[in-house]
């Protein structure tokens, strides 16, 4: 076991790597007499084998559906007596596991969460079950303008084939034709040891979550597959896939998904950026905040919804991960004015590239995210994330010490600097769905 000492000031949580590779990062706060639980694995729907997308999903619904020697019934019993509901979601590049529990419920929690981690049993009749929910999802997905825009833009920007191309929860076809045997083998491959993350947060002391975190996964002696690890390395976090940048941004690109009986359309308009570790994140990070974030929606949502009043909403998102992530600018709308909030898109778009952001939203949107940064820490679940993020990109655990900093660092020449670079309105992907019936 290596450890690595604490920050003297900030959050200062105390991280040790067990011998087999589990991380352990711990928090006590001893502000009320609960923990929350998260528990990270390296492996999201970027692993999805090809023509098997869907499966981390899969995977992950199953996870609270008996594990290790319990049932499904007697999971579920074990929740419900001591009222705990665990949170599975899956990202693109880890499947997590989050709770909170009271202090004395902590190691019959971390013995679930091993289980469910460890040992899945993904037993037919309760696969068919999640099988149904996943699917009966997805079409549901496909009957909503916003997230067929969201989904379609991604191949328009990385290419079908390119990992971040690929639908994240896959398709009906793909879910439905996932066996038993390749959940298992998934599990086999990707749920390793060295691929976990467990971070405690709460009102217990540091040592005590340590000795609980190495009591139930110190043991864990798993590995993944050889075989199917190397069938399976080019989609993972680290692999070789993940270090390399998008495919060249082409001429513009426009795809209309026709949804004549929705009442509204949305528009998405992407572009691909920076991965995590680049220098300039915060540059585009500012950035983002003033073109489609600060106050309802940035210069965005002004001008589209405020001063045009033709919006639901209308903003921007921007994502820097293992993979040069997408900046998109989003807005749902009547599909009769469709047109004029691309006009004004573009004219934005244009205006960020051309003339930079001024010395007031820069430091206005450097202020928000500054001052955002105490509120997102006020709970153990909202320090659970943060240092869960610091440890997936390596931020250093004084963080939370060195942000406020790196941000105030951010110049208006950078932020330009930044929009220049990305906001190219000639390399946009553009997607509208709903009720338009333009090209």
């Amino acid at each position: 076991m290596t450890s690595t000492p604490a920050p003297t000031l900030g959050l200062a949580p105390i991280r040790e790597q067990l011998a087999n590779g589990v991380t352990l990062v711990v928090k006590q706060t001893p502000t009320q007499p609960a923990v929350t639980i998260s528990a990270a694995m390296s492996a999201g729907s970027l692993c999805d084998p090809l023509g098997a997308e869907g499966t981390a999903h899969l995977l992950s619904r199953l996870l609270d559906r008996g594990a290790g020697t319990r049932t499904v019934d007697e999971v579920a019993d074990i929740l419900d007596l001591h009222g705990v509901s665990p949170s599975i979601t899956v990202s693109r590049h880890t499947t997590t596991v989050t709770l909170d529990c009271l202090v004395e419920d902590v190691d019959t929690m971390l013995d679930l969460v091993g289980d469910m981690l460890r040992v899945p049993r993904c037993l037919d009749p309760e696969l068919e079950v999640c099988r149904g929910q996943l699917i009966t999802r997805l079409r549901q997905d496909d009957d909503n303008p916003a997230t067929r825009a969201l989904e379609a833009v991604m191949p328009l920007l990385y290419g079908e084939h390119h990992p971040y191309g690929r639908r994240p929860k896959g398709s009906p076809e793909t879910v439905q034709s996932i066996a038993r045997t390749q959940l298992l083998e998934f599990h086999a491959a990707r749920f390793a040891p060295d691929g976990l993350t467990l971070v405690l947060v709460g009102d217990i002391p540091a040592s005590a979550a340590v000795a609980a975190g190495t009591r139930v996964f110190g043991s864990w002696r798993g590995s993944a597959d050889p075989l199917l690890a190397a069938a399976n390395q080019r989609l993972a976090p680290g692999g070789p896939s993940s270090r390399l940048p998008p495919p060249a941004a082409p001429a513009r690109r426009r795809l209309v998904i026709p949804m004549p009986a929705k009442s509204q359309a949305d528009i998405v308009y992407g572009f691909t950026t920076i991965v995590r570790s680049d220098p300039e994140f915060y540059a585009y990070w500012v950035m983002n905040n003033v073109l489609g974030q600060y106050g309802i929606g940035g210069r965005i949502g002004r001008s589209i919804r405020e001063r045009q009043g033709m919006a639901y909403y209308a903003g921007s998102m921007f994502e820097a991960g293992h993979i040069a992530g997408p900046l998109l600018v989003r807005a749902g709308v009547n599909a009769e004015n469709v047109d004029r909030a691309l006009e004004s898109i573009e004219a934005e778009v244009a205006g960020m590239a051309q003339d930079g952001a001024t010395d007031d939203e820069v430091t206005s949107a450097k202020r928000y995210l500054v001052g955002s940064l105490p509120r997102s820490l006020e709970t153990n679940a909202g320090i659970a994330r943060f240092l869960q993020t610091i440890e997936q990109f390596d931020l250093g655990l004084d963080h939370d010490r060195t942000l406020p900093g790196l941000v105030d660092a951010v110049t208006v020449e950078a932020v330009a600097d930044a929009a220049r670079r990305t906001l190219v309105p000639e390399q946009a992907a553009i997607v509208i769905a709903g009720p338009y019936e333009g090209s």
